[in-house]
């Protein structure tokens, strides 16, 4: 295998491995951080070898067989060598390279599904969790992670140093959990998931309404999680929403970056294979059986989108009914604004707003810039404009996107 520009091709194939790498390190050395030295360590060695002899036939063993030397050598010169030391020293000494490069091999190794249950260890905060997430198994750097993000880079570096201390400090098995605890914990593994998604699909801040990127990574890890556990209805459920919400990516942005909202968009430019793909998921994750939960119900909504031509062909009965089927799954008041919006587009405006004024006192939406711009939305459609522009202008006061807020406050203005 060889490239022009070495360096790069080494870039990329270190990406690529680099999750397989630091789970297979991390089984042997028990200790994620001390794994992902190892692992930067034999990437050191590949930028030094490789441009001379070639990039190998099998990289990911390569390094493998590198980063367990390291691993030898850092444990024989440990300040204090207990026993536990020289035993795993011994271990890692015993193994053949075969072993290694077998592990590396397997595409859907049990290492990387530990590695993400120890990723996403509810030990850690929301944040550490994406961040070392991005990191170990979705192979971004610490600079890539905090553009994304829009934080300082050191804010992201901290985070992850904290995650690790905090793993190893807990004492947290390199395992796959068992029984109930499995369930709860593979949620929380989605969860982390969706929201990388989600600032990719919809910005939280920042000048940019959407960031491809992000959703990119977010598919691939949730592609990575459906192979390492395929008997998981919900994750494949994950993956279907992901693929379809995804495939509207390019029409939710003008020429300028401005939001184009669903109803206003050109179809034709709605990615079929993303939609192909998604539809693929959500039947799967369908045909595994028992309730849906709330990944393979999303899913469903976005479907009905996607199938539907146009937004008048939009089957929103069906989307209303799904919508109630997800209240009951995972109640939250944010299904109940959707569901109203859903309702709006069923049986009107008048029907929706009595729904929405529901959750005007609803402290988790005190601040979620969604509420008054769907009030401002049905006021507009019932005729009251005035009392519209007070919603929108509202709704641009809270978001922190600057995209959305311009979008809003020309709502507003239309309002006039």
């Amino acid at each position: 295998m060889t490239a022009t520009d070495p360096h790069r091709a080494i870039e990329a194939v270190f990406r690529i491995e680099s999750p397989k790498l630091i789970a297979g390190l991390t089984r042997y050395v028990r200790d994620v951080g001390l794994a992902e030295d190892l692992a930067q360590d034999a990437m050191v060695a590949a930028l030094e070898r490789w441009p001379e002899t070639g990039v190998p036939e099998k990289p990911g063993a390569w390094l493998m067989a590198t980063a367990k030397r390291r691993a030898i050598d850092v444990v024989r010169r440990a300040p204090m060598l207990e026993r536990k030391h020289a035993e795993l020293a011994r271990e890692l000494e015993a193994r053949e390279a075969p072993d290694f490069d077998e592990a590396l091999d397997d595409p859907v190794g049990d290492d990387l599904l530990r590695l993400m249950f120890i990723a996403c260890h509810p030990v850690l905060t929301t944040d550490a969790r994406v961040a070392l997430t991005l990191r170990l198994i979705g192979s971004l750097t610490t600079a890539e992670i905090a553009r994304a993000f829009l934080v300082p880079e050191a804010t992201v570096a901290q985070r992850i140093v904290r995650a690790k201390k905090t793993l190893a400090d807990a004492g947290v098995p390199f395992e796959v959990p068992r029984g109930d605890e499995l369930a709860s914990r593979l949620a929380g593994v989605a969860e982390v998931i969706y929201l990388v998604f989600n600032e990719g699909y919809s910005a939280t801040a920042g000048e940019d309404w959407v960031r491809p990127g992000l959703c990119e990574d977010a598919m691939r890890l949730g592609r990575v999680l459906a192979e390492l556990a395929p008997g998981e209805s919900e994750v494949h459920g994950l993956v279907a929403l992901m693929e379809i919400q995804a495939s509207r990516l390019r029409a939710r942005t003008g020429p300028s970056g401005e939001p184009i909202l669903l109803l206003d968009q050109n179809r034709m430019l709605w990615d079929r294979l993303l939609i192909a793909r998604g539809l693929t998921a959500l039947a799967r994750a369908e045909s595994l059986g028992g309730a849906r939960g709330p990944y393979a119900l999303q899913a469903a909504i976005a479907a009905c989108h996607a199938r539907a031509l146009t937004g008048d062909a939009t089957d929103w009965a069906r989307i209303v009914t799904l919508y109630e089927e997800l209240g009951r799954v995972a109640p939250s008041p944010v299904v109940e604004l959707n569901r109203a919006v859903a309702v709006s587009m069923a049986s009107g405006p008048a029907a929706a707003l009595p729904l929405v004024d529901a959750l005007a006192n609803e402290p988790s939406l005190r601040a979620y810039h969604h509420l008054p711009s769907v009030r401002g939305d049905l006021l507009v459609k019932l005729g009251r404009a005035r009392e519209a522009r007070r919603e929108f202008e509202r709704a641009a006061s809270l978001t922190r996107n600057e995209r959305e807020r311009h979008l809003l406050l020309e709502r507003a203005q239309q309002c006039a």
